[in-house]
């Protein structure tokens, strides 16, 4: 099992690039085995397990030629994979799954072996679950943010620039409301948006079980910023059942009191910034497309009232 067959390709990796990168995803896709066998090559690793992806790249368990045991992370080179290359190099482990080596050559990525399959969604106390999260996640942003990240500053700018044209595409007035308040929060944070390394996408299944700790963060999209900004993928997690259960606008601000007191967040400048993550969404569903806020922002605005 040294090279990666086609049809290995998961079609979930296969129609996120067409849906995101058009002709560009499709090309880079097709190319991906011929990729994977280069790589493992040059590289003197051996695949040791089954293919795992996520929505951008593709991970193959590796022995090294010492006997390590790895993930070979493969994505196409994006703005996106130069971030998060200073993330995990500035995190250096911390929290985080710790970076081996990278390969220019080939945009990839030699990670330490977590259990792709154990997530902190597996953990079923929600408080308990959070509460890992909110403890890896306060590692993770008391570092300050190095040079070469695209920043919180810029991002609130942008999104303010595209709200008056934006607002106008939603259907329904409850909606424009809520849009316009969220651009409202943003406009007064952002003059002060912070200086924190950010994760971006930390989420229950962004948290996978190690042996080095007993759980680490991986797949970060570093951004630096404030860490209010930080909030909403945690807030939103495990969506599904949060809304099965019953009791949407308890379970989120339980979380997010749990998370602001961890952090040690201001949490009206948090709840602020989480609007403005709210709004961010919002924004890029419009862009696709969409004439309707999704039902879990709703939720977690109103849950954020008063907070």
């Amino acid at each position: 099992m040294s090279a990666l067959a086609a049809n290995e390709v998961p079609q979930q990796l296969v129609a996120s690039y067409a849906t995101a990168f058009g002709e560009e995803g499709r090309a880079w896709i097709a190319g991906l085995p011929a990729l994977a066998a280069e790589t493992l090559e040059r590289r003197q690793l051996r695949r040791d397990g089954s293919v795992w992806s996520g929505q951008a790249s593709l991970v193959l368990p590796v022995l090294c030629h010492d006997g390590t045991r790895a993930v070979l992370k493969l994505q196409m080179p994006r703005e996106e994979t130069a971030a998060a290359l200073i993330g995990l190099r500035t995190w250096n482990g911390d929290g985080m799954v710790r970076l081996l080596d990278h390969d220019p050559a080939s945009s990839s990525m030699l990670l330490e072996r977590l259990d792709g399959a154990r997530t902190l969604a597996s953990v079923d106390d929600d408080d308990v679950a959070m509460g890992i999260l909110a403890g890896l996640h306060a590692r993770l942003v008391a570092v300050t943010a190095p040079q070469g990240l695209p920043g919180l500053g810029d991002v609130a700018a942008a999104m303010l620039e595209q709200v008056p044209q934006a607002v106008t595409r939603l259907v329904d007035p409850g909606d424009r409301h809520l849009l316009l308040g969220w651009a409202s929060a943003v406009a007064e944070l952002a003059d002060d948006p912070g200086d924190r390394l950010l994760h971006w996408d930390l989420h229950y299944d962004n948290v996978l079980a190690a042996e080095r700790e007993p759980w680490l963060a991986i797949d970060p999209e570093p951004l630096a910023g404030d860490p209010g900004f930080d909030l909403w993928p945690a807030l939103d997690s495990r969506w599904d059942d949060v809304v099965a259960k019953g009791e949407p606008l308890r379970v989120v601000r339980r979380r997010f009191d749990l998370l602001t007191e961890v952090l040690g967040l201001d949490r009206d400048r948090a709840a602020g910034w989480t609007r403005g993550r709210l709004l961010q969404n919002a924004l890029w569903d419009i862009e696709d497309g969409e004439t309707r806020l999704v039902p879990s922002a709703a939720a977690i605005a109103e849950s954020l009232r008063n907070r």
